[in-house]
């Protein structure tokens, strides 16, 4: 049995056609065979965002022993200085995963039905800065504008202005902004704009979702809260987007902040490719 398994290159064969190539083993044994002796499971691809190249696993790893070096030097000042955002689409409505469906039933009841459903037309592109202590900046664009440069360094004014009036003596002490690689964050308007600031930019690694904490943390679950509910109008999207971010604790924000180190470790030791959930 373990000469047919090791022999067999389809990685997606099933039992019943294992039943076919071993006709004397039967299928209870075929299946102990692989998931007890062989330890084989099947599983599911995981969708990542890009398939890395040597040079963006090696963009991945120097910025990640940048980061940890200064953290290794500064600590939890370090942690405390770091103002991380990003843009999110919020839909007037936004099916639930089939987790989330997921519902307790006796044995003998019917199987639930979901039927298929798909996103609304209708959405609000919401950008949202954060730090460990809690939100800083929710800012819903207007329909019918782009984010641009010009748009984006507005959104960093009003970033600004709301850090000088929730974080007292931040600006003195100095901010370290982590955003991703999207063209309006890397423009030139943009850097002199920061520099102008006097803001440091965290080294941020493209096609790295997982190292961003607002894609590993704060819009996952954000996008749970907004699952299955149904909204008429961008008002009750903002409401409900702005709700969820004011009803979730410290210790949550922070939790998020907190992971980011454990994460770019874990990509450093996976010689730079994306880190598992």
């Amino acid at each position: 049995m373990k000469k047919e398994a090791g022999d067999c290159q389809d990685q997606r064969i099933t039992l019943d056609d294992l039943c076919i190539l071993v006709p004397e083993v039967s299928r209870s044994t075929i299946g102990r065979t692989l998931t007890e002796k062989l330890e084989y499971r099947k599983v599911c691809a995981r969708w990542v965002p890009r398939m890395l190249t040597e040079d963006h696993q090696r963009q991945r790893i120097d910025s990640s022993h940048e980061f940890l070096q200064r953290y290794a030097d500064e600590n939890d000042n370090f942690l405390d200085s770091i103002v991380t955002g990003d843009e999110i689409w919020a839909f007037h409505f936004t099916p639930e995963t089939k987790q989330q469906s997921r519902e307790w039933r006796h044995s003998s009841s019917p199987k639930p039905r979901k039927f298929k459903t798909t996103q609304s037309a209708g959405k609000v592109m919401t950008t949202v800065f954060w730090d460990r202590k809690g939100v800083l900046l929710v800012d819903f664009m207007a329909h019918g504008t782009t984010i641009n440069a010009d748009r984006y360094c507005e959104t960093l004014k009003k970033l600004r202005r709301a850090i000088q009036n929730r974080r007292r003596g931040m600006l003195t002490k100095g901010v370290c902004l982590l955003h991703d690689n999207a063209r309006p964050h890397v423009a030139r308007q943009t850097i002199a704009l920061l520099d102008q600031f006097g803001w440091d930019i965290i080294t941020h690694p493209p096609y790295s979702l997982d190292l961003a904490p607002c894609d590993y943390h704060l819009f996952p679950k954000l996008k749970e809260h907004l699952a299955g509910r149904r909204f008429s109008d961008d008002d009750e999207v903002k409401v409900a987007v702005q709700s969820f971010l004011n009803d979730m604790a410290v210790s949550w924000y922070d939790m998020g902040i907190q992971k980011l180190p454990l994460r770019l470790q874990k990509c450093i030791d996976g010689n730079g490719d994306y880190v598992e959930k």
